[in-house]
Formats: structure tokens, C-alpha cells, sequence
């Protein structure tokens, strides 16, 4: 199955694209928060959290739900707007925002797509989980609890984006999933393990170098 580039929200020939974008980014133990639901402890996660890094798993459905591509890796994050995403299974792929440009690699075309921050953010999952205006780009609603999670729900303010809503899930206080919908019918289900929170992580950790002889498209 070829995902659409909504899958998180960032243009993308196999798992990720859309965003980071998961989230697109950061994820977070928010065990120190103190929140009295999930709005809450989102709105915690997004005050408290500076940095961080995660393990994460994604599956994306097809829009009737009969097929799914799974991939797994890993990310890292640090406010405000840096990310870097790393897939390692099944395909390789790296996303690394500096802060200023969005950087998407794929290794097996040797392919190097860059795009400004705002351009590859908007209402992602990215601009969500990594950002610092929450509230200015989505409109949140506690949902009821299921699958043993509390559930929140973010509307993008911006109607017109690739993303329909996210769904973010909290077990306790600690951040534990996140939902995808997007406007060409695909959910992404993002699940997160080793959730790590960090006064800071190292600038290079942000920077991207492109690789010899990759071929470079600016939009």
C-alpha cells in the first residue's frame, strides 16, 4: 500500500510524511504534571516539556480499513520546533526540523526534500507534540476514556489542512498515543515507549548534512 504524504502530515513516499511531523514533535512522562484530565495534562506536556526522546511505533489504516503499514523508530525533540524523526523499520527515513527548515531524507533515492518551518508545520501533529501554540492552533475537548487511556481531542483551527483531528491519549499522566485523521481518509496510530524527558539535548542533534551526491529539492 503507498501512503498518502497526510499519514502525519508531511510529504512522504512510504510511512511518515505529514507531520512530524509526528508530530509530528516531542513526547513526553509527564509523571510531574499536575493535570486533573487529559486537556490538561496536554496543556502540561506542551508548558513542561522541553526536551525529550521516545521509541515509537506507528500503524496507518487505508480509508476502508482493510489494509495497514506498520513502521517503528525513534525521535527526539526540543522546544521551540526541533524535531528529528529516524524510521528504521521497514524502511529508512529521517525528518530533522533546526528550527527554521524541515528536512526530509530518503535514503534509498538518496533523496533530500527541504521545506520552511511554516510551510511543513501548520496544524501537524509536530506543531502539536513540538510547538508552543497549542491553544492558537487547535481547539481542544476531553473525550470519553477507551482502550484504558484518557483521550483528548485537537481540531485544527486551520479548515483547510491535510489533517481532520488528532486524538492524543494519556495513561495516568504520561502521554501514550496519539491519532491521526487526515482529509484523504487514512488514520495513523502513533504509540510511544522510553519516554524520556530532558532539560535540553545537544544543537547538532538538529542539524542535517546532505548526504554526497543526494539529489536536493527546495520547495
Amino acid at each position: 500500500m503507498k501512503l498518502h504524504p497526510s499519514s502525519l502530515a508531511w510529504p512522504r513516499r512510504r510511512v511518515f510524511s505529514s507531520g512530524l511531523l509526528v508530530a509530528a514533535l516531542g513526547l513526553a512522562n509527564l509523571a510531574h504534571a499536575q493535570a486533573t484530565d487529559a486537556t490538561e495534562a496536554l496543556r502540561a506536556f506542551v508548558r513542561d516539556a522541553k526536551a525529550g526522546r521516545a521509541s515509537f511505533t506507528q500503524t496507518v489504516k487505508s480509508p476502508d480499513g482493510k489494509k495497514t503499514k506498520n513502521s517503528s523508530g525513534k525521535f527526539e525533540f526540543s522546544r521551540p520546533n526541533r524535531f528529528r524523526f529516524v524510521y528504521e523499520k521497514p524502511y529508512a527515513q529521517t525528518i530533522v526540523s533546526d528550527g527554521q527548515k524541515v528536512w526530509f531524507h530518503d535514503p534509498d533515492l538518496n533523496q533530500v526534500t527541504v521545506r520552511k518551518l511554516g510551510d511543513a508545520l501548520g496544524s501537524t501533529p509536530a506543531a502539536l507534540l513540538a510547538g508552543q501554540n497549542m491553544d492558537k492552533d487547535f481547539e481542544l475537548k476531553n473525550q470519553p476514556d477507551a482502550d484504558g487511556l484518557a483521550w483528548v481531542l485537537a481540531t485544527p483551527r486551520q479548515k483547510d489542512g491535510a489533517i481532520q483531528a488528532l486524538r492524543i491519549g494519556f495513561k495516568g499522566k504520561q502521554l501514550a498515543a496519539l491519532e491521526i485523521a487526515d482529509s484523504f481518509g487514512q488514520r495513523s496510530m502513533l504509540q510511544f515507549n522510553d519516554l524520556q524527558i530532558e532539560a535540553s539535548l545537544p544543537p547538532e542533534t538538529f542539524r542535517f548534512t546532505v548526504p554526497a551526491g543526494a539529489d536536493v529539492a527546495e520547495q
